[in-house]
């Protein structure tokens, strides 16, 4: 791990004013899930570098490739920051540039590959999210129309669809749940989510059986013929979608499918609290979303919500202390592997405990994302798109402002 982060430079906090001077008002001594206690004078530096960097990643994104549309490194991605941005500062500009955006991206849909980050499914959820909220209600039916279109397949699993989120099942899955979140009503069918539930369900029993690992695990998933562990492509960020209260799972399935197959992912921690990147790799290295503790910890954390008990919330508070401790990556400031998809993790522990502690540690990587490119980190191939670039790091010090409503975008319920 050490060869991989920058040191953290941070005194950890202590739970006195003067340690968040700066950061945390007189409600900030009071340890509860209270209005977040960030000053103003906090939160108008994060919002003076958004506008900032949207400058700049303006710039950059006109050199873009022209024909990416997915939300990981395209179109869509950048599409839906504004969107973010609209719903957290309620600028009716943003609200426009979302349109311009998600409407290069459904010019160059990939008809072939069906999730929200990777595929047509992100850009067609995105955009009729859009047209709701101009009040364009016909372009927005007819981008949910096409996006419903794709849920037989995803279903049958055709083509091998993986059940991963990059690229399978749960990745489709997130495009419905988004449209539901957005629109703040069921407009796609709880049975369109279940049957993908279900599906996902079946999968994961059958290359259990298939392997013989039903006594430890009774669901396993694999992507690439490895069986990968963290959210991106792996067991963690498809069980924490199957946690989720009213998916159809239903309580049996959660205990005697779910639970356990938790519970392994659970024991195959490091001594150091971090998690392999696949089952049987014993190099402890990786420290980012896509593989390791930020994107497991969201997994733990719903454990625990749904379970209680078995030390899931003390195996994430392990994963806080691996993020705080090696968590500023020489990769740099995006989602997917750098400080501001980190950052979320302690965002994530901030919610379920109420602990300042946790919300400090996201102010001290946002400071560190406030001083971009002063570090010396690696320039990412797609230098300012949502997940590898500078438009992730935009979203994160925007969604800081606002931490008990923070979401880990295209991922977090």
């Amino acid at each position: 791990m050490a060869s991989r982060a920058l040191k953290n430079p941070y005194k950890d906090y202590d739970g006195t004013p003067a340690c968040a001077q700066g950061l945390f008002d007189d409600k900030g001594r009071v340890r509860s899930l209270q209005p977040a206690p960030l000053t103003s004078d906090f939160i108008g530096r994060l919002r003076a570098k958004v506008t900032e960097l949207l400058s700049q990643m303006e710039n950059g994104l006109r050199s873009a490739d022209p024909r990416d549309c997915s939300g990981y490194t395209g179109w869509a991605g950048i599409a839906l920051l504004y969107l973010h941005l609209d719903s957290v500062f309620g600028e009716s500009s943003f609200l426009q540039r979302a349109l311009d955006h998600v409407s290069r991206s459904l010019q160059c849909l990939t008809r072939r590959t069906v999730t929200f980050l990777c595929g047509d499914s992100g850009p067609l959820a995105v955009a009729a999210v859009v047209y709701h909220r101009l009040g364009r209600s016909q372009e927005a039916e007819e981008c949910l129309g096409r996006l419903l279109q794709m849920h037989e397949s995803v279903v049958k699993g055709k083509g091998n669809l993986p059940d991963e989120l990059l690229y399978g099942r749960v990745g489709y899955l997130y495009s419905l749940i988004f449209i539901n979140q957005q629109f703040g009503h069921e407009k796609v069918p709880s049975q369109y989510i279940q049957q993908i539930c279900e599906a996902v369900l079946a999968s994961g029993e059958n290359l259990s059986r298939k392997r013989q690992t039903q006594e430890q695990t009774p669901l396993l998933y694999e992507w690439y013929q490895e069986y990968y562990v963290g959210a991106a492509h792996g067991l963690a960020g498809i069980y924490y979608f199957l946690m989720q209260p009213g998916f159809g799972v239903g309580e049996e399935r959660r205990l005697r499918l779910v639970k356990p197959s938790v519970d392994y992912v659970q024991r195959l921690k490091f001594p150091s609290g971090n998690y392999p990147p696949c089952i049987g790799d014993s190099r402890d290295l990786l420290v980012h979303w896509c593989h390791g503790s930020p994107g497991v910890i969201h997994m733990l954390l719903q454990a625990h919500k749904v379970y209680g008990g078995d030390g899931y919330l003390g195996d994430a508070l392990q994963c806080g202390e691996v993020i705080w401790t090696w968590g500023l990556l020489q990769k740099g400031y995006g989602l997917c592997h750098g400080a501001a998809g980190n950052a979320y993790a302690f965002l994530a522990l901030y919610k379920a405990t109420g602990d300042l502690k946790h919300l400090y540690r996201a102010c001290k990587f946002a400071e560190w994302c406030m001083d971009y490119g002063k570090h010396g980190c690696r320039t990412p191939d797609t230098p300012f798109s949502l997940f590898e670039g500078m438009a992730g790091t935009v979203y994160f010090l925007a969604d800081l402002t606002q931490p008990l409503r923070s979401k880990f975008p295209a991922y977090e319920i």
